[in-house]
């Protein structure tokens, strides 16, 4: 055996290992989007800035970007890398939505 790196996907590896990995990342990605949504509506009948508006409106778009991004990313690897990437995304969409609570109850609006 070569020592070359494997980035194809294994053909006896059934596929829907990956579309189950898939799946519930998707959901926690989903949830994201759905807390975002219902944290927005009570904010819409408030006078709220041009810049809280642009946050919060990130914050129900950036988890559906991070998503496809981290799929497109790892459209080749590994189930390990898959999920570790997707990991990684779901932390950069909790830390973002972090920050637009903590901008949005601060009163910077």
């Amino acid at each position: 055996m070569s020592a070359e790196v494997r980035t194809t996907l294994d053909p006896r590896r059934p596929r829907w290992i990956l579309y189950t990995l898939l799946g519930l990342f998707g959901l926690l990605y989903a949830y994201a989007v759905w807390n975002a949504i219902a944290y927005t509506i009570p904010l819409a009948g408030l006078a709220i800035g041009a810049t809280t508006w642009v946050a919060l409106i990130l914050a129900i778009i950036l988890p559906v970007v991070v998503y496809v991004l981290a799929i497109a990313i790892t459209r080749r690897r590994g189930l390990g890398t898959v999920a570790l990437v997707l990991f990684a995304g779901l932390g950069v969409v909790a830390v973002f939505w972090l920050d637009v609570v903590g901008y949005t109850l601060s009163g910077a609006h």
